[in-house]
């Protein structure tokens, strides 16, 4: 119980820290920020919040996730919208815009909570093999377009997201293939990964 409070506290705090002006204007006042602080922020208070709820509602939850698959798919869902570069502008230059850009972060990040253990490797695998080229393509795109995608951002800003767009899809692919291998070698045993 103390633990549940303690997630639901910490998410609360991470939710207020972000939405509040002062910290939301300077997160959102570089791309950088934006994309790659204040999304996987509000993202981990939904993954915080969907830890902390009571068994009754995840098991009712979990009705609709079958393998995870609702939940990766809503995710998938929302990160694509968030790569677009107009919605970005819009969420500046609207209030209410931005508040559903901070409420689907915040979903996604507890979708992905309840999704990921659920899914098994092969559906995360499927997952994570169209998200990831998708980064990596969007992140590609920002770098080598010689055009500002975003009005609010300069060009050099959106250059640095775009190699961090990269870097993080590689990565990303990176650590789950490791994690997978360590999970076959652990169920196989140590013939399959010498020295692990």
């Amino acid at each position: 119980m103390m633990h549940t409070a303690l997630r639901a506290g910490i998410a609360a705090v991470l939710l207020a820290l972000v939405a509040l002006p002062p910290a939301r204007g300077w997160l959102e006042g570089s791309m950088g920020l934006h994309m790659l602080v204040q999304f996987p922020l509000l993202a981990l208070a939904g993954w915080l919040l969907a830890r902390a709820l009571p068994h009754r509602w995840r098991t009712r939850l979990d009705a609709w996730n079958a393998h995870g698959i609702a939940g990766l798919l809503f995710v998938a869902l929302t990160m694509a919208l968030l790569m677009i570069p107009r919605l970005l502008d819009l969420a500046l230059a609207d209030l209410r815009i931005d508040a559903a850009k901070m409420t689907a972060v915040v979903l996604a990040g507890a979708a992905l909570q309840l999704s990921w253990t659920r899914a098994g490797k092969l559906v995360q695998g499927f997952f994570l093999g169209n998200v990831l080229p998708m980064t990596a393509a969007v992140g590609q795109l920002f770098q080598d377009t010689p055009l500002r995608l975003c009005n609010a951002y300069l060009l050099d800003d959106q250059d640095r997201v775009g190699t961090a767009l990269v870097a993080l899809a590689l990565l990303a692919g990176a650590a789950w293939l490791a994690d997978l291998l360590r999970t076959v070698a652990r169920d196989r045993g140590p013939q399959v990964l010498p020295g692990a």
